[in-house]
């Protein structure tokens, strides 16, 4: 499956949301802070300015929404 990067902010409630949804599925991801220095440059190098942010395989999603990461991913 494709690889995923899930850029959080310690009080976001949409990225826990994104958080507690891979984990439910077993899908494996790479969890980064916004806040520290990689996180922000990855971020910014995606044109990301928001979290949750997820890379997912070399497609960016910006925001959490269920359907929209079933259909990037390719889950049911």
């Amino acid at each position: 499956m494709k690889r995923i990067v899930l850029y959080v902010s310690d009080k976001c409630p949409h990225c826990r949301e994104a958080q507690k949804y891979l984990d439910s599925k077993g899908i494996k991801y790479r969890l980064t802070n916004a806040k520290m220095q990689r996180g922000r440059k990855e971020l910014d190098a995606m044109g990301a300015r928001s979290v949750p942010a997820l890379k997912i395989g070399d497609q960016v999603m910006i925001g959490w929404n269920v359907k929209n990461f079933n259909k990037i991913y390719g889950a049911d």
